[in-house]
């Protein structure tokens, strides 16, 4: 709890609270009238002069807020000789403050956690093993970084030797570590085990995606929902009309001989109990409240308005590669072509795929690497999205990619041929065509992720139906995963301008669209659609951009537990807005046709703006986020311990 006490306005608000309570039992007690009224002084003071020097800057700006409100009630019901009545306002008023302050200061607590696992420190390895202690801020793309077990990971990276457990809870949410071998990646300020790793890092420190979420969740916590904008447009307007109400409510009964005292009573308690601050406070919290927890369970969510437009969607469109599967093909076929070498073209090939961010890049690396071949370096390096690469390597022009590079003409035919074999037999084929002729077509097989049909069937029961799969793979390969995990609209053979058409068709029929990929191809349907979800882990730095969330761990369970999460906090701040407006309008009914205690009006209103802060504060807690079945978790992990007990007895 000592965060509370670090927050301004909470030391604030207990300082008037405790004056309050001293004054309030001082009188009883016996004690010197001076001192009663030094602690209502002092109440008056601590819990008072924040809000109204916001009012007084909101005043500047020619703009009316519910800070001026209670600041004027409460001094206008001192001014009558209701000290305590006014004193109480301030408390009350002065607690919801500390509320608000606590919420937001815990999503930024959220997000210095996450910056705090980040080491400060790495062992960086140099071209003859020597290592080097250095900041790990200085860390660049290539260097090769030593992990000892115990040690955080100081930087995005793939594994180049070694074999440990790492513990990600801090960063994804996961409860149990996960193992990580040669080639695999891990992320930075992830727990080591007991294994050492020498890493290879792939992303600057401020590029990492433990610094995309700090960032970014900070940056969702400033971002405001239509129904917050919404509203802060309506308060100003509101605020002038309680104003005029009041003046009226003095002005009238005045003119016709009311008593002064019982008619300035009875305004500023219609003042207090018609101010919309419960109906502030519904909205913001709750969005917030999520967006934090959402961080700490390895989603990011980048602002308020996604959150509200998650809650909407009702199809959920899905890629293939590096979505439903792990993003981590290998290469199962080499069909070489007229009188073509097999090294010659991996060789080839590979240079051309090296600078590229597709996962093919690194199976054609590994698939050269383990033949012991030395993969050159190659020039002129041109990616066309949905299509392949191009490259200049020793000399010879190089194209890898999808079959639609094929050239016309028999060499073009016959690669044709043998492209349709591997798609028959469910795999991906690519080919290499070297100096404007065919010289290999590659055959390429994926890894299902194990809980994709798991997130097919929790998506078909929030939305009502199967997601739909836009890919740009051959139709044979995707009707075959599509079939395994329950999807059966399918949509192959997609450039990255026919998935932005799919989306825009499945949009103009009236659904609000739901897109999750990974990839560069990926990106223009991702901000075409309504929500844009991408795979933190395989994710190009282009779809990570255009995505409205970013899942860091990969785990597709957690696209309906955004969804869910959503939906939640659409429920909770409804309920606030209903409350709160139901709570104005009774207090405010009570006040005109009979007559209302200015304490109760205060309690009654002040009350309302506490309780509608506690509920959003309810979406904070872990307990908020959706729990899985325990059959899930079983399931989960069972096939973890499966995967270590297969690591230590080999095959």
């Amino acid at each position: 709890m000592t965060w509370l006490w670090a927050i301004p306005e909470v030391r604030w608000a207990l300082l008037s609270t405790v004056a309050f309570v001293v004054a309030l039992l001082g009188r009883p007690a016996g004690a010197p009238s001076w001192l009663v009224g030094v602690m209502f002084a002092l109440c008056y003071a601590a819990g008072g002069w924040e809000p109204g020097l916001a009012g007084l800057r909101a005043l500047r700006r020619r703009v009316l807020d519910v800070d001026v409100l209670m600041v004027v009630a409460a001094v206008a019901a001192a001014a009558i000789g209701q000290v305590f009545d006014g004193a109480l306002l301030i408390v009350i008023f002065a607690t919801s403050g500390a509320l608000e302050a606590a919420m937001t200061s815990r999503t930024a607590e959220s997000v210095r956690a996450l910056l705090n696992v980040a080491p400060e420190r790495a062992v960086r390895l140099d071209a003859h093993g020597t290592e080097h202690q250095v900041p790990a801020a200085v860390l660049a793309v290539g260097d090769l970084v030593l992990v000892r077990p115990g040690e955080r990971v100081p930087a995005d990276g793939r594994v180049r030797a070694g074999e440990s457990e790492l513990d990600q809870a801090a960063l994804t949410g996961e409860s149990l570590p996960v193992r990580r071998g040669v080639d695999e990646q891990v992320l930075a300020g992830t727990l080591n085990g007991t294994g050492a790793l020498t890493v290879r890092v792939e992303r600057a420190a401020a590029d990492s995606v433990l610094a995309r979420v700090a960032s970014q969740v900070e940056q969702a916590s400033q971002a405001k929902a239509e129904r917050q904008l919404f509203i802060e447009r309506v308060e100003q307007r509101y605020s002038l009309l309680v104003v005029a109400a009041t003046v009226a409510l003095i002005a009238v009964p005045l003119a016709l001989g009311a008593g002064f005292t019982a008619t300035l009573l009875r305004a500023m308690t219609f003042m207090i109990v018609a101010s919309p601050c419960a109906v502030v406070l519904a909205t913001m919290p709750p969005l917030l409240s999520v967006i934090a927890n959402a961080g700490r369970h390895g989603v990011l969510i980048k602002n308020a308005v996604v959150l509200e437009q998650l809650a909407d969607v009702d199809m959920v469109a899905l890629d293939k590669t590096g979505t439903l599967t792990i993003g981590t093909p290998q290469i199962t076929d080499v069909v070489i072509l007229d009188d073509h070498e097999e090294d010659v073209v991996l060789v080839l090939a590979a240079a051309a795929e090296a600078p590229s961010e597709h996962p093919l890049g690194r199976a054609l690396t590994a698939a050269a690497t383990a033949r012991g071949l030395h993969v050159t370096v190659a020039t002129g390096f041109r990616a066309q999205p949905g299509r392949g690469v191009q490259a200049l390597v020793d000399g010879r022009h190089v194209l890898v990619g999808h079959p639609v590079l094929l050239p016309d003409g028999p060499a073009g035919q016959s690669a044709r041929r043998a492209v349709a074999l591997l798609e028959e037999g469910g795999r991906t084929a690519v080919v290499v065509v070297v100096d404007s002729q065919p010289a290999a077509v590659l055959g390429l097989s994926d890894t299902l992720r194990p809980d994709a049909a798991a997130a097919v069937r929790d998506l078909v029961t929030l939305t009502g139906r199967a997601p739909v799969l836009l890919t740009g793979d051959n139709r044979s390969a995707a009707e075959q995963l599509a079939g395994a995990v329950g999807i059966t609209d399918v949509r192959s053979g997609l450039l990255p301008q026919d998935k932005t058409i799919a989306v825009q068709q499945l949009q103009r029929a009236g659904r609000r669209v739901l897109l999750v990929g990974d990839g560069v191809n990926d990106a223009p349907a991702l901000a075409t659609a309504d929500v844009g979800i991408a795979m933190g882990g395989t994710g190009s730095d282009l779809a990570l951009q255009a995505a409205d969330a970013v899942i860091v761990r990969d785990d597709l369970r957690s696209i309906p537990e955004m969804i869910t999460l959503a939906r939640r906090a659409r429920r909770v701040v409804t309920t606030n807005l209903l409350f709160a407006a139901a709570v104005i309008t009774v207090l405010v009914l009570w006040d005109l046709i009979g007559y209302l205690p200015l304490p109760l009006g205060v309690a009654g209103h002040e009350s309302s703006t506490v309780i509608v802060g506690l509920n959003g504060l309810r979406l904070l807690s872990n307990r908020a986020w959706p729990l899985r079945t325990a059959e899930d978790v079983n399931h989960q992990h069972a096939l973890t311990s499966s995967r270590h007990l297969a690591a230590a007895t080999g095959p």
